[in-house]
Formats: structure tokens, sequence, C-alpha cells
């Protein structure tokens, strides 16, 4: 039995049939998986020996990894340094590290298969699935505004399906308040500020500038959004973020290497890498544990069961997930789109061809494409801040197998 094309099928169920399962009967069965059943979803399918040969030969693996480890090494001529992972129908076509976890420690700290990076505004898809199953077992919706949980938010009629899709109009969080703030409310004994922080910051000075849009008018990338979000979901749940997205999402999962910066579990500096704007080291920034719209680390392998658990149904019930993958910045003409958490880049028929998103934080960059057509993934992670991260074209070239399809277009835009 091959690995089966999910993402695909129900996409094209829900977008373009209109047809789905019900909701009420998936979200029972998924309520009632156990983290048993969830991790071993989200291992992905057993092949035996001549299942996996007969794949590899149907998608010419072996000319693929070698053609992806020529690419790879350019990448590396070019500045790159990190791992790496390809995998197409369920088969790991090519893994690699490239480079230093920590430059000042020379040769004695070489990157390995467990390397943590920051993943920057990668976070934000696992943000967007506990918003959605927060939603699913009926502890937020999606038209709850902020100050059902936050009364004293100062920008009014904004909900969750607004925070999801970038459509809040809220200013980015980083840039919106005057240096005085920093001071105001620095404390020595706890010098960089939290998500609580942040709100508590809106709901005491009015940032400027003002909103860029009215709620739900414009589509407006902003990393406030995300860090609403998961101060939402400490709301909800009365847990921090961190614990809720381990309990929730990383545990069940398997993704044991996986961590929010602000865990005291030390098992996070266990091949811990820094983040590098060349070869200087950047030092631990004013905002690093403002979390939801950053803020995660992980590994090539973790973020592969990642990408398995999307795949597989493992934790949201299909027409759920689907949300995540519908277009919603459509009032921008274009191939790139944004979902709930998720970008995209779409086809003829306004359909998702490519879903990803992309990072940078303080010199981390980060890559997680993948096809639901054509059932490949490419996953990278840097922290030595580099822009051939986002050239991906010519590993779609030859996923698809020298396809010249314009639509592969694809030097995404670096976001944080």
């Amino acid at each position: 039995m091959v690995w089966t094309n999910k993402i695909w099928s129900w996409l094209a169920v829900l977008m373009i049939t209109g047809l789905g399962i019900s909701c009420g009967q998936d979200s029972q069965k998924n309520l009632n998986r156990s983290v048993k059943e969830m991790r071993t979803c989200a291992d992905g399918q057993a092949f035996t020996s001549t299942e996996e040969m007969a794949i590899r030969q149907q998608i010419n693996a072996d000319k693929k990894a070698q053609q992806i480890d020529e690419i790879f090494r350019q990448k590396v001529r070019g500045g790159l340094n990190g791992n790496v992972l390809v995998a197409q129908k369920g088969i790991i076509l090519y893994k690699n590290c490239f480079g230093l976890g920590h430059f000042e420690r020379n040769q004695r700290d070489t990157l390995v298969d467990d390397s943590k990076f920051q993943l920057a505004s990668l976070s934000k898809t696992f943000t967007a699935v506990g918003t959605l199953k927060l939603i699913e077992s009926g502890k937020l919706k999606f038209e709850d505004t902020i100050q059902k949980f936050y009364p004293d938010f100062p920008y009014h009629g904004i909900t969750i399906r607004e925070l999801l899709s970038h459509r809040s109009g809220l200013p980015n969080y980083q840039y919106a308040f005057d240096d005085s703030m920093k001071v105001n409310f620095y404390k020595k004994e706890k010098p960089y500020p939290s998500n609580a922080t942040i709100m508590h910051w809106f709901a005491t000075v009015k940032p400027t500038p003002k909103p860029y849009n009215i709620p739900g008018r414009s589509f407006s990338y902003s990393n406030t959004n995300y860090m609403v979000l998961a101060s939402i979901i400490e709301k909800a749940t009365g847990q921090s973020y961190e614990t809720f997205i381990h309990k929730t999402i990383f545990e069940p999962l398997g993704m044991h290497q996986t961590f929010v910066a602000t865990t005291k579990n030390d098992s996070i500096n266990h091949h811990r890498t820094a983040g590098y704007q060349w070869n200087r080291r950047i030092p631990k920034d004013y905002y690093d544990d403002v979390v939801g719209d950053k803020g995660i680390y992980s590994t090539t392998g973790d973020l592969f069961r990642w990408y398995r658990a999307l795949n597989g149904d493992c934790l949201l019930p299909k027409k759920m997930l689907a949300e995540a993958f519908i277009p919603r910045s459509f009032e921008r003409k274009g191939a790139k789109n944004y979902g709930y958490g998720f970008r995209m880049m779409l086809n003829d028929t306004n359909q998702p061809e490519y879903i990803y998103h992309s990072g940078w934080w303080k010199g981390y960059n980060s890559m997680f494409w993948f096809s639901p057509k054509d059932e490949y993934v490419i996953i990278i992670l840097g922290n030595r801040y580099n822009t051939t991260v986002y050239r991906v074209k010519e590993l779609i070239d030859v996923l698809h197998e020298g396809s010249t399809d314009t639509s592969s277009e694809s030097d995404t835009e670096i976001e944080i």
C-alpha cells in the first residue's frame, strides 16, 4: 500500500465540489483518538522493503537525491549553514547537515540531525493549528473578539478569524511602541517582555501608528496577530502557550526535539543552535520571550513528523484543517496567498498548488514547503542569515522531474 495523497483529496472535495465528511462525526473520531494513535499517525506508513523499492523506482529517488545534493552543495557555497530534509511519497530522498551550531566553538559543534533551530514565523503554523483545535473543541469560536479575553484591549471588532488570516489591521508590536515603553515597563528581575507584557502595553498606551486598516477589510501581515492568538490560547485554557502546545501537539506527535523558547526544560539546550548574522553571533533579543508569532525551536526530523501529521488527519478533522488552506488574502491578485497560519501558491483554478511558511528571526532562516498534489516536502533550517533558504524553485523542478511550469516560481518573501 503506497503513501496516499490525503491533503489533495480533501482539499479537492471541500473546495471544488463543496462536499465533506460530517464535521460532527469526524470531530468525535478525532477527539476519541489516544496519544498512541496520534503518534502512530505521525510516524507515517511503514513500508515493506518491496513497497519502498517500488516507490523509489516510481519517483526516481536515486536520481533525484543526486540532483538535490548538488543543489544544496551550491547553496552551501552561497553561505547556507543548516540542516535540510526532502521527502516524497513518505520516502526521505535526502537529508544532510551543513556547518556549525556555534561558530565560536569551531569544529567542536558541528550540526547533527538533532540540532534545534529557531523556526521564526514557521512557528505560526503551530499556533494556527492549536487555535483550530480549541475551536473544534468548543473552547473558542471564529467570531470571538479579543475583548472576550482581554476586555481592556483598545482595538475593537477584531475576531479570531481575522487574527488567523492577518486581516485584523493591527500594527506590529515590535515597531508600534515608542522606545520609552521599554524603559517604563522594564523590570530588572524580568528584563524581557512576555506576551502578557505586550498585551498590557496595548491596554495601557495605544500604540502608534493606529491600525493600518478597518478589521476584515484587507490582508496585512503582522506578527501581532499571532502573539495575540497565543495570548488568547492562554486565557482560554488556563495554561501557558508553551504547556498547551507541548501537551496538545508536540507530545502526542512524538516531536521530542521541539520546544517553545520560554521552556524551563533543559532538554532544549541539547544541540540547540545560536543565530548568526554572517559570522557574528546575535545575542538574546528583547522580544525573544514573546511567542506564538515565533519562538518554537525544532529539528528537520520533527518537522517531517509535523508534515506527516498534517497529511494524516492526526490532530484535526479534515474539514477543520482544510480551513487553514483556503485562500484568504483574496483582494490581492496573484499566485501568493495566506490561509490560517499557512502561506500558499495557487494554481489557475485558485486552489493551493503549494502550501508553505517561511521565517526569519535574528540570524535564523526557515522554509517548510510541501505539495499536496505531488506529495513532497522541503524542509530547510538555517542559523546563519542566508536567503538561499527561500529559493526552492530548483528543488521543485527536480521533484517535478524537470518541470518548467512557471507556477513553481517561488522566491518567497522573507517574513519574520
